[in-house]
């Protein structure tokens, strides 16, 4: 028998390929599913099954393509309803694959189907359960997200969840390993560990959802409080994985077209496509097609186009580091933003030899912007971290202006003053001033290296230090 964890970190998500005697089941792969198909044929298998723990927000499954490419059934628990054909299986089914098998636990509460599947080895014990957003490392699902669906408040999802957990999750064996779908930096929890899998008597011991002694109204106090709103592009993944969507062969192609920068720049004047640029934010800042924004690929890249981009069927231009853009179109189709129209051929220096214009956005050193604030103390100064980071720690007479909430904070900047924009190294910060940039403020300045190393300077006063955790 052989379990591999695939893990991928930009979406922190886990998909399960196991096989045992020449016979394999995948669990919630992701968008592209070739390696998947390159595993099994490598080791001779034959992909027997595509199980789903339920429907997914934070990014878009790969089970429609998968299970069209080797005729594998997608297997779902009770109450789920998807518009294309899959096995809805019973609480308590199993699955044979080669010479172990799977049992399907239903477990309601983060979604009413969601479900985990329970590994039985050779021998019949009950050995590793795949726990989907049930059960993570340290934390559970959140409960707020189905509230629609199951019309059913948080409070009555995380009701629900507690005896999900006291009765199909918490009596099995302590040494059963615990594979969860997703690990730290997920939205769809609020509290997950670094670790991607753990035996369930530690998670006993650990995680605080699962205290012994945890009545039903403390479980539901303590895994409401604190939520943050979910991104906007969560529904609308759950509807892509509940209906399907276009074969990942047609969004590659599709976006993967090579424009010439005349093309490229009808294109956009045609369409009115978003202009993506994807290299590193000092790279862009130095020159980039106007009206383009700034997400670098090397970040948090997915999560902040969801984030972001309201709409999945935005059509989008990519401008990419050389050798990337295939790399860009397959982390964008994992969210569901499946309408790229191609990439800029030659990126930026073809743009320019081809003399069209290019903008630019100013980025100063710390050392710079503390000469600049000697010069001018009352110059404004905006941090672009998560409130609860602002809280936390920030620069004195710094104000918030969470990325997360662009549109509302574009509203506290003025703009007819040189205002600097900072986040915690750089990243997110350039992602607030392109897009600032493209709605007419000219007026920001990037801080380079962010909050870290304005705090490392030493030369600016900084707030009292509060534990995050300690934060509502």
């Amino acid at each position: 028998m052989k379990i591999e964890q695939i893990y991928t970190g930009c979406l922190a998500q886990g998909a399960y390929y196991i096989e045992s005697a020449g016979e394999a089941v995948v669990i919630d792969p992701l968008r592209e599913v070739t390696p998947y198909l390159e595993k099994a044929e490598k080791a001779g298998a034959t992909i027997k099954y595509v199980f789903e723990t339920h429907f997914h927000a934070d990014f878009v499954s790969g089970h429609v393509d998968l299970s069209k490419k080797t005729g594998a059934p997608i297997v779902y628990g009770p109450n789920a309803n998807p518009s294309f054909e899959a096995h809805v299986a019973t609480d308590g089914e199993e699955f044979a694959v080669g010479k172990i098998r799977f049992r399907v636990l239903h477990t309601p509460g983060h979604t009413m189907e969601s479900t985990c599947y329970l590994l039985l080895d050779e021998e019949g014990r009950e050995k590793a359960l795949f726990s989907g957003d049930t059960l993570f490392i340290g934390d559970v699902g959140r409960p707020d997200l189905a509230q629609k669906a199951a019309h059913l408040t948080q409070e009555q999802l995380a009701e629900t969840l507690f005896d999900s957990l006291r009765n199909k999750v918490m009596p099995l064996p302590n040494d059963v390993i615990v594979y969860p779908a997703h690990g730290a930096g997920s939205a769809c929890g609020k509290n997950m560990s670094k670790e991607t899998f753990d035996t369930l008597g530690h998670q006993k011991e650990t995680n605080y959802a699962l205290r012994a002694n945890m009545t039903k109204a403390e479980f539901v106090k303590e895994v409401t409080t604190g939520l943050l709103p979910p991104p906007a592009y969560f529904p609308l993944n759950v509807a892509l994985n509940k209906n399907g969507y276009d074969s990942i062969d047609e969004v590659m192609r599709r976006g993967t077209q090579a424009l010439s920068p005349r093309a490229f720049e009808a294109a956009a004047n045609e369409t009115g496509a978003l202009i993506l640029d994807t290299r590193d934010p000092q790279t862009f800042a130095r020159a980039f097609v106007p009206n383009s924004i700034n997400i670098g690929i090397d970040g948090s890249f997915a999560p902040w186009v969801g984030a972001l981009i309201p709409d999945v069927k935005q059509e989008i231009l990519i401008i990419a580091a050389p050798g990337r853009e295939e790399e860009v179109v397959t982390r964008l189709a994992r969210v569901g933003y499946d309408y790229c129209l191609g990439y800029l051929d030659g990126g930026i220096e073809a743009w320019q030899q081809a003399g069209l214009e290019t903008d630019q956005i100013e980025s100063i050193t710390v050392d710079e912007l503390d000469e600049r604030l000697a010069a001018n103390p009352a110059a404004p100064v905006f941090d672009v971290r998560k409130n609860s980071e602002f809280l936390s720690e920030h620069i004195e007479g710094a104000e918030t202006a969470p990325l997360d909430y662009v549109n509302e904070s574009m509203l506290l900047l003025p703009k007819d003053k040189t205002t600097y924009i900072h986040c915690a190294g750089g990243y997110r910060s350039m992602i607030f001033t392109s897009i600032l940039r493209a709605r007419g403020y000219d007026t920001l300045v990037d801080v380079q290296g962010g909050f870290k190393a304005i705090k490392d300077s030493g030369k600016f006063a900084v707030s009292a230090y509060v534990c995050p955790s300690t934060l509502s």
